[in-house]
């Protein structure tokens, strides 16, 4: 009963702690997140029963709950109905209370039948998996007393709180308040790096939030998702069949904007704004910065960052600072009221598409007479705007 069936050096059961919370982190992102959550892509029905098993032996916890509370987080996201937002709740909160924000988010009746629909629910998840959650952790210590001896409790331990340090706590709290952000949706969510191998490709919270039904949540070329390597695998094997990826843009050779155009730019808008910003905002504050005298230049520089966040999510002391740096600077001015302009396009409720089309063609062509070149080459780029097709993995 000391050493279990298995006698193992110290960094041997390290080395099995470590690869068995890996196999609930893969659980988690592959089955819960990207499969039952955002239905991103498809599994195979004996997998998907693997995940589910090993998620009630090593969390307890229900696909319907967690599911559930998760699409709330989405619909409510850093507004006082959102489980656990760090915003409303405070970082040191949600990071080290995430499973007690989580668990009572999972207690609401309400939110369960709204949000946990479209989850399984056979005779096992009625009768096991959701009567008997606590059977799963128990039966998981015995049986890592049975393999490993005094040391499969400490082990236990280490899957016990793994994913509620990680994933209610760090994921949660860190990822929406730390890090740096590609996109600005209406959110604070945020990327974390480099701690892939610990949380499969969650730490890429802002990429995921800004295309939420993407199987893949690396963007850029240096970003390691590691669930999408696991899914690449999977797929290869017929395992899984990816349902949705994130729009890829890219720009065509057109006179004028057309319909293709505007479905395109209201589709991937986050990839639009986020070009806007690349192209437009930062060289003009780059170029403004280097025309003005130092009393200016720290003025530009501290309104930078509010200059690309959504408007939503800048607080009173930001909009202070915004509004001092635009106030240096009437071509800084001019482009920022032209990123509004084109928000404001996709923003309005019940607007058809042949407004919309007016809308874009009227803002491209204001666009390109404003003298401003930065501003007039994105415009005649935008024209352009189009998506590439992913192909299914």
């Amino acid at each position: 009963m000391l050493f279990g069936l298995f006698a193992l050096p110290w960094w041997g059961y390290v080395l099995v702690s470590l690869a068995l919370t890996h196999v609930t982190i893969v659980a988690v992102t592959v089955y819960l997140h990207r499969h039952q959550a955002h239905r991103a892509l498809d599994l195979h029905p004996a997998l998907a029963h693997f995940f589910r098993f090993w998620l009630w032996l090593t969390t307890a916890m229900s696909t319907r709950e967690w599911v559930a509370v998760h699409r709330k987080h989405h619909a409510k996201v850093e507004t006082a109905e959102d489980p656990h937002s760090p915003q409303r709740l405070g970082l040191r909160s949600v990071l080290l209370e995430g499973a007690e924000h989580y668990r009572r988010a999972a207690a609401d009746a309400d939110t369960i039948r709204d949000y946990g629909y479209g989850t399984p629910n056979d005779w096992l998840e009625r009768n096991i998996y959701l009567r008997s959650g606590r059977w799963g952790p128990t039966l998981l210590a015995f049986t890592y007393l049975g393999l490993f001896g005094v040391a499969g409790i400490a082990m236990w331990g280490v899957q016990m709180l793994w994913i509620p340090f990680w994933a209610a706590g760090v994921i949660n709290g860190v990822g929406h308040a730390l890090g740096y952000r590609n996109f600005e949706p209406r959110d604070a969510s945020t990327n974390i790096v480099p701690i892939g191998v610990l949380v499969g490709g969650e730490e890429l919270h802002n990429n995921h939030h800004a295309f939420p039904s993407s199987a893949r949540f690396s963007v850029r070329p240096w970003e390691f998702d590691l669930g999408w390597g696991y899914i690449r695998v999977l797929s290869a094997f017929r395992l899984a069949r990816v349902k949705r990826l994130a729009p890829r843009p890219a720009i065509s050779v057109k006179s004028d904007v057309d319909m293709d155009t505007v479905k395109s730019v209201v589709r991937a808008r986050v990839h639009v704004m986020a070009i806007y910003a690349r192209e437009v905002l930062i060289p003009t504050l780059r170029q403004e910065a280097r025309r003005a005298d130092r009393r200016c230049q720290r003025l530009l520089r501290r309104g930078r960052r509010m200059l690309v966040r959504d408007q939503s999510l800048i607080d009173a002391r930001g909009q202070a600072r915004l509004e001092r740096a635009l106030a240096e600077s009437q071509a800084l001015a001019t482009v920022y009221q032209y990123k509004l302009r084109l928000q404001q396009l996709w923003g309005r409720s019940h607007v058809s598409q042949e407004a919309l089309l007016a809308g874009l063609r009227e803002w491209c062509a204001q666009a390109e007479e404003t003298g401003i070149r930065a501003l007039e080459e994105f415009a005649g780029r935008l024209r352009g705007f189009t998506l590439v097709q992913h192909r299914a993995a």
